[in-house]
């Protein structure tokens, strides 16, 4: 089945059998492999990945869903001609990566929510990354360095 969408910006089509997830078309078909498989039951939140601005299981998501979508990977977080983008640098920063393999997962769901809510509360990013499983940081760095994004976000005054 050809599958056609937009990846980090670009437009993709890819010929993929119709049953596999979209964790698979990305780390098998298209050589994506920031995207982690972890759990493969949509709990651990390593997989996760932007798809038209919302934060999904891509292991849960059937490749075909994504036909004519927007999706977003680790890989497309980064502005084009940077090595890293200003919430990866604040992860490295604030002590937020430790073993890695969570980290993509978490970068998404910050990105994710910082774009629906630009100033969230300690609480609100608490919220948003219940869905993403770390088992070194004991997640204050992660929230750290989303909280210190948030602000460098802000216009200055």
């Amino acid at each position: 089945m050809l599958i056609e969408f937009t990846l980090n910006g670009a437009p993709v089509a890819v010929d993929a059998p119709a049953d596999i997830s979209l964790l698979t078309l990305l780390r098998e078909h298209l050589n994506l492999t920031g995207t982690k498989e972890g759990c493969e039951i949509g709990e651990c939140g390593a997989c996760s990945v932007i798809v038209d601005g919302l934060l999904v299981n891509s292991c849960l998501m059937l490749a075909p869903k994504v036909a004519g979508r927007a999706v977003t990977t680790i890989e497309g977080v980064t502005p084009p001609g940077d090595e890293l983008s200003d919430l990866q640098r604040n992860f490295i920063d604030h002590g937020a990566v430790q073993c890695g393999f969570c980290t993509p997962g978490m970068v998404l769901a910050g990105e994710a929510l910082l774009a629906q809510n630009p100033q969230p509360s300690r609480e609100e990013i608490r919220t948003a990354l219940s869905g993403n499983l770390c088992r070194c940081t004991g997640y204050q760095q992660i929230i750290d360095a989303i909280e210190a994004t948030a602000i460098g976000r802000q216009p200055s005054k």
